[in-house]
């Protein structure tokens, strides 16, 4: 199958999961407290639906926009802007009639199913799959520094980072989502610990400079075996471990690589360590800067030659359950710190911004299921603090209008939240407008 075809499928999965049970939410709290609900859609249907079925006083359709759902509850004034019952007495199965307090739990009922099903997938996924952990402290090499903003904040390849913003890192797995709100990153430099200061437009210059990964764990060159047509297939046997390249340190591929690429066709002096003993060899390296070896990479056999160290935990269901909520407060907790960032202009993260373009980059290329749920529990998030926002027109606009009214025992003027409500919409479809615009003008800025 296509590799874009596969993203794209992805893609409309994910966000046709997420878009029907939200407005689940909203449904199955509406129809509890006896509120009639008129209209179930997943997605927009601006003009006409792609399709719709009447099951009792329920429409229930699929819409052609894909910018969201919607639910239609009788009495409530949404964005459809229905407001033909203002001019009607109250119906005791109309939303306007229900305690503010009921009103206020359908309007955050799918913001908490979003949170119910990021802490379901997490807990899935830790019962199911577990987790793999590398140990910083067990790297022997540190970690490979391949984003250039990185090695200009001052980070270094062999760096050991020990922490992030004054707090302890204690698995590899969590340097690169932690680096992207880093102030302050603590390494360990060849024995003696220093701080390095990031600037405050650290995240801008991530965003400008495209590289996808920020580091990687260093590889030692071990030999797996010959790849078919490599010049050096009667040199290197299995096992052997590269050290030096014409007199410089050559143990790990990061050093290996721009040896290579300057001495492209050449015959080059080395050292292996093979059985134990340092071995000196003259390698071939081909046109394309190659010598045609594959490595290992398994990390069972990386951790017996003493380069990393691999924490395998296996949760039970009932240790799912912790650990699952505990990966939705950490994913959580690191959303919200980058919306602090998008919101202070001189990080420059608004820059980064951006609509189904930028989202569907984020799922792979070929199918994964663990990768798949991975992505979807942290766009569950996302959706459920982007909804909870007090702005006209989401749920928390919503939700704002009715605390107004508990605390102060009055209801806001219908005019108001009529008005409020248009302008939410609006400001809403120009935000669509921008960050789509965004993602296009990138896409062809490329």
């Amino acid at each position: 199958m296509n590799s874009t075809l596969i993203i794209i499928i992805q893609l409309l999965l994910s966000l046709s999961i997420l878009v029907v049970l939200h407005e689940l939410g909203h449904f199955l709290a509406a129809k509890y407290f006896g509120a009639r609900v008129d209209k179930f859609y997943m997605f927009f249907n601006p003009g006409f639906s792609l399709y719709k079925k009447k099951i009792g006083e329920t429409e229930y359709g699929i819409g052609w926009l894909p910018l969201g759902g919607y639910v239609k509850i009788a009495g409530m004034i949404d964005e459809s802007m229905d407001k033909e019952f203002l001019n009607k007495e109250p119906q005791p199965w109309e939303f306007r009639s229900l305690a503010a307090w009921k009103r206020l739990i359908i309007m955050l009922a799918g913001v908490i199913v979003n949170v119910l099903l990021a802490i379901i997938i997490y807990i899935g996924l830790s019962y199911a799959v577990g987790e793999q952990l590398f140990p910083v402290d067990s790297l022997k090499g540190g970690v490979q520094v391949v984003n250039p903003v990185l090695k200009e904040a001052g980070l270094k390849t062999g760096d050991k980072i020990v922490r992030i913003n004054g707090e302890p890192v204690k698995y590899y797995n969590e340097i690169d989502p932690k680096l992207i709100t880093a102030k302050t990153v603590t390494v360990d430099r060849k024995g003696t610990q220093k701080i390095i200061q990031f600037p405050v437009d650290f995240i801008s210059k991530l965003i400008e400079n495209k590289t996808k990964h920020l580091t990687t764990m260093r590889f030692p060159f071990i030999v797996k075996r010959a790849v078919p047509g490599s010049p050096n297939k009667d040199i290197f046997q299995e096992g052997d471990q590269l050290l030096e390249i014409e007199g410089q340190p050559a143990e790990y591929y990061d050093q290996i690589k721009p040896i290579l690429d300057k001495n492209k066709g050449k015959t080059l002096n080395a050292v292996v360590l093979r059985e134990g003993k340092k071995v000196p060899v003259q390698m071939r390296v081909n046109e394309d800067g190659l010598i045609g070896m594959e490595l290992v990479t398994d990390f069972k056999e990386l951790e017996k030659q003493g380069y990393l160290k691999v924490e395998t935990k296996k949760y039970s269901l009932l240790e799912a359950i912790p650990a699952g909520l505990e990966r939705t407060k950490e994913t959580f907790l690191s959303y919200i710190d980058q919306l602090k960032m998008i919101f202070n202009p001189k990080t420059g993260a608004y820059k980064g911004v951006g609509g189904f373009i930028s989202i569907a980059k984020i799922f792979p290329d070929t199918w994964d299921w663990v990768r798949f749920w991975t992505i979807t529990a942290f766009l569950s998030i996302m959706l459920a603090v982007l909804n909870v926002l007090p702005i006209p027109a989401l749920d928390g606009g919503h939700a704002m209008f009715t605390l107004y009214e508990m605390v102060t025992g009055r209801k806001p003027n219908e005019k108001v939240i009529e008005y409020a409500q248009i302008a939410g919409f609006l400001f809403l479809m120009a935000l669509v407008l921008l960050v789509n615009g965004n993602d296009i003008i990138k896409l062809f800025n490329k």
